[in-house]
């Protein structure tokens, strides 16, 4: 069975292929035969109801520097294609948001990976307080008296942006922190939505856990430590990627959350496992497919190609 596939990323020449999940997938995607190909979200348009990308037929190969060969430019209609790989890293904001809008004119006919409606209704900050009893004490606001509460009660705890990613403006504070009142100014001032407040957990010393789940089932995990210093454990800045295994709490957890994903549509998910709590659920742009392989762990990239071929 050859498949049709589109992708929906971030510029093909900007990647770093050595962990970049969706270039995993377009490897494994080439190898069973399936035709690539690609375009920017920029690229996606809708006209008279129908919804196309300027798309360049794409072939990738695991080399550094030489990782892909495109064609011409061309007007492809999403809706002729199988599948559509939402894949563009966040922010997730009006801009990803619209994307969203435009691709749920064409599922499930066209099947597209993660299910846009669902991708928009589950923030990865907020979808995770479904799930209140799995999470750390959390609040979500940008209140400045009830940010000051939660601070008293559990007097070392984290903040940062409602719709941030790749731990950017993540900040610890703690009781008589002469920073906290410049640091919630500061908030305020960049950021229009609420904040998310949680309680600080010290075990993220010992690492924040990702783990992959494909079709609502654990497929993999790695553990990523933060470098000394640092709150966050993003391996951008400095967090060091280690080989982990499902602890009996992380399956509790994966086996609470699975049959939600798998009911939206949410094929492709990375959870954020710190100790015993569950701190995120990312469905826009997971990572760790490459780190997971590396360090020994399945082939998640072959096992999200086999749920997708299923469906169609």
């Amino acid at each position: 069975m050859s498949l049709t596939i589109a992708v929906q990323m971030d510029p093909i020449e900007t990647i770093d292929i050595s962990g970049d999940s969706t270039f995993a997938l377009m490897l494994e995607a080439q190898r069973r035969g399936h035709q690539l190909h690609y375009y920017t979200p920029g690229a996606l348009s809708m006209a008279s109801g129908t919804v196309f990308a300027r798309a360049r037929k794409v072939a990738v190969r695991d080399e550094q520097g030489r990782h892909f060969e495109q064609g011409d430019e061309e007007k492809l209609a999403l809706g002729d294609v199988d599948v559509v790989l939402l894949r563009q890293d966040p922010p997730f904001d009006m801009a990803y948001i619209s994307t969203t809008y435009l691709l749920e004119r064409i599922h499930p006919r066209t099947l597209v990976v993660n299910n846009p409606a669902e991708v928009r209704n589950a923030p990865e900050k907020l979808f995770v307080t479904e799930f209140a009893d799995l999470t750390p004490p959390t609040l979500i606001t940008r209140d400045p008296a009830a940010i000051r509460e939660f601070r008293a009660r559990h007097e070392d705890i984290i903040l940062k942006p409602l719709y941030g990613n790749g731990g950017a403006a993540v900040f610890r504070t703690s009781a008589g922190d002469p920073n906290f009142n410049a640091l919630l100014e500061m908030f305020e001032q960049m950021f229009r939505e609420p904040f998310v407040v949680q309680r600080y957990l010290p075990d993220v010393r010992a690492g924040d856990k990702r783990i992959i789940l494909v079709d609502g089932e654990p497929a993999g995990v790695i553990n990523r430590v933060p470098a000394e210093f640092e709150t966050r454990s993003n391996m951008h800045v400095g967090g060091r990627p280690e080989a982990a295994e499902l602890s009996a709490r992380d399956r509790e957890i994966c086996a609470r959350i699975g049959p939600a994903l798998k009911e939206r549509g949410l094929l492709f998910v990375g959870i954020d496992v710190i100790g015993d709590w569950l701190t995120e659920i990312n469905v826009t742009s997971p990572t760790g497919i490459r780190e997971v392989r590396r360090f020994g762990g399945a082939d998640i990239a072959a096992l999200l190609w086999d749920a997708i071929e299923a469906r169609r």
